[in-house]
């Protein structure tokens, strides 16, 4: 479905469905947003309160930790919003299109 990181091809490779009126936009990445920051805050709160580890430490793992899952949500989440628009025959997918 994709032929880069986030770049959605103009056809599926297997069934040749145009894939080109797809409107993903912003949906993808405020569920990342969403997902991670509802993960990560009472995971930070917990390690803190129970580790009581030094700041930087809390910051340097927290931080590639969100950075990680972030990146690999992002182009599942987007396969999942441009699939839901093809299954709704949304934004170009319907019949008449």
């Amino acid at each position: 479905m994709f032929k880069g990181y986030l770049k959605v091809a103009d056809r599926c490779p297997v069934c040749r469905e145009d894939l080109s009126q797809h409107r993903a936009d912003d949906g993808p990445a405020y569920l990342t947003i969403l997902i991670v920051g509802h993960l990560m805050a009472p995971t930070i709160l917990w390690f803190f309160t129970t580790f009581r580890p030094d700041p930087l430490v809390t910051f340097t793992v927290f931080t590639v930790g969100c950075v990680a899952l972030s990146l690999y949500l992002l182009p599942r989440l987007k396969g999942m919003i441009v699939g839901i628009q093809w299954a709704k025959r949304m934004h170009g997918f319907g019949k008449d299109a």
